[in-house]
């Protein structure tokens, strides 16, 4: 039987009311990432170019640490990782989580909010962080997304 994981990072609370409909829809274990260092809202000043997540989006080589760890990811087949878009991608610190497991034939799909812009090349700046694992096309939500979409979404993976 399969089992499936909600992991997410949310800056604001919306991606993590998202990722809680998702868990629910699904019957997936939820997990969230949290930063070793929450971020404040001057760090999430998108116009202050010398803000804490403009930086970090510049340097695409950066890993914010992450706090915690998923105890036993090898139980997990489907992973859906979560987010806010930063810059048309994900922000670095889903690179950061990633990376620390081994995900080796495991199915990673991205989902993502955004105030108003797509997920521009997010894909292709994850794949390098989904070494051995099937990364499937994100997709991005809109609030209000009912539980049942959510479900008719999950369901082709």
């Amino acid at each position: 039987m399969s089992k499936a994981l909600v992991a997410y990072f949310s800056a604001s609370g919306v991606t993590a009311a998202l990722a809680k409909k998702l868990a629910a829809a699904t019957g997936a274990d939820l997990f969230e990432i949290k930063p070793e260092q929450p971020y404040s809202s001057a760090d999430l000043d998108w116009t202050n170019k010398k803000s804490r997540s403009t930086i970090e989006m510049n340097d695409k080589a950066f890993r914010p640490p992450v706090a915690n760890r998923v105890e036993d990811m090898a139980q997990y087949d489907t992973v859906y990782v979560g987010f806010p878009i930063w810059w048309y991608v994900a922000p670095t610190i889903i690179n950061t989580f990633l990376e620390q497991y081994d995900l080796n034939g495991k199915t990673i799909v991205p989902f993502a909010t955004s105030g108003g812009s797509g997920m521009g090349k997010t894909n292709a700046e994850l794949a390098p962080s989904c070494k051995g694992a099937v990364l499937k096309a994100g997709k991005l939500f809109r609030s209000g997304v009912s539980e049942a979409e959510l479900k008719a979404w999950a369901q082709q993976f």
